[in-house]
């Protein structure tokens, strides 16, 4: 019989990553909307590992199964790591992924694209019993481009540059940004722990 793994999230762009990204692993994948679970955890911590760790404790809680949960954040070297752990509501509140594009561009307007670097981090929690949890992160180098490009992806991908390619994350197909984004990268590391279970 399969185990179970819910994926602790309602945000169906990261839904979709994740699943194509564990589709191999022979876990049976459930969403809060296939366990009719509504919740909405506050991201109140100070870091990415201190909001991944809440949202799955709470998720453990409410749904009573393994489950993942995770934070990612955008730091941009020439704002001295902002957006960071602010990343999903760095223009406020219930702001569009464009209202924060476009914060972050008139954020660095002047900026030379040299010191426009940047990176993604994601920190992933797998918490599997009461108290008992494990964290695996992810990182992509990169730097933020003058204008945004492409239309897939989702969040900052359209402004986005991973250091060696030459199409932003949303110029790529989900298969290629699943080879080298920190979101891939954190739940690589997450498969190769459920290995060698």
């Amino acid at each position: 019989m399969k185990k179970k793994l819910l994926l602790g999230t309602n945000n169906k762009d990261k839904i979709i990553e994740i699943k194509e990204i564990l589709k191999e692993v022979g876990l049976e994948i459930k969403t809060l909307n296939d366990l009719k679970i509504k919740i909405e955890v506050v991201e109140d911590r100070d870091s990415l590992e201190g909001n991944a760790i809440k949202k799955a404790e709470e998720m453990w809680k409410k749904a009573k199964m393994p489950c993942t949960a995770d934070d990612t954040g955008l730091f941009v070297d020439a704002l001295d790591g902002a957006p960071g752990v602010y990343s999903s509501r760095y223009a406020g509140e219930d702001v569009s992924y464009k209202g924060n594009r476009r914060k972050l561009l008139c954020d660095l307007d002047g900026v030379p694209l040299i010191s426009r670097t940047a990176y993604f981090r994601t920190v992933v929690c797998y918490y599997y019993a009461k108290g008992k949890y494990e964290i695996f992160d992810g990182v992509c180098e990169g730097k933020i481009l003058f204008e945004e490009r492409g239309e897939n992806g989702f969040g900052y991908d359209a402004i986005f540059l991973a250091n060696g390619y030459d199409k932003t994350f949303a110029e790529l197909d989900i298969e290629e940004k699943n080879r080298i984004s920190h979101r891939a990268k954190a739940f690589e590391k997450f498969k190769e722990y459920l290995s060698i279970q």
